[in-house]
């Protein structure tokens, strides 16, 4: 099963695409990662451009689930306003091609991550590149990491609802 991580942004939204192997050990393995950055000054713009930037990563690696950050509590109401302008875009390319989507606070992915819900940027970096067994560096974009860690939280969230049931 394919998961797609994404953490929005109108600057730079994150991808981090992963591949749940269904064994008994339920191995996961590293597929892709990269950043949309949108040119245009224009909000209007760079929602369309993420939206259809995301629409393609949507049909080159085919997920069965996206998973996506969910609103937290900004500073900046704007910048909220915005983020969650980015987050539509997103849920909405996802929900035109039927893909269903999954929410996650920052906390509950740094915690999933790495076990402590105030970790910082380079810390989730480290441990993604650390449980995924990528080479030291591969990881340049923190929207990219992010994305990975919204996508492993998934997946750690999918593992244990199966175990529940």
């Amino acid at each position: 099963m394919i998961i797609c991580g994404i953490d929005p942004g109108t600057r730079a939204t994150g991808y981090g695409v992963l591949d749940i192997q269904a064994t008994s050990q339920a191995t996961l393995r590293y597929v892709s990662h990269g950043t949309i950055k949108p040119k245009s000054e224009a909000l209007t713009l760079r929602l369309k451009e993420i939206f259809l930037s995301v629409t393609e990563v949507f049909r080159l690696y085919n997920p069965s689930e996206v998973a996506i950050e969910a609103t937290f509590h900004a500073l900046n109401a704007q910048s909220a306003l915005k983020l969650g302008q980015a987050r539509g875009a997103v849920i909405l390319a996802a929900s035109l091609l039927d893909i269903p989507v999954f929410e996650y606070t920052p906390t509950e992915v740094k915690k999933a991550t790495c076990g402590y819900g105030r970790a910082d940027k380079g810390q989730i970096s480290a441990m993604i590149t650390t449980i995924l067994h990528l080479p030291k560096g591969m990881l340049t974009s923190p929207d990219a990491s992010d994305a990975l860690a919204i996508g492993l939280c998934h997946s750690s969230s999918r593992r244990l609802k199966e175990l529940i049931q």
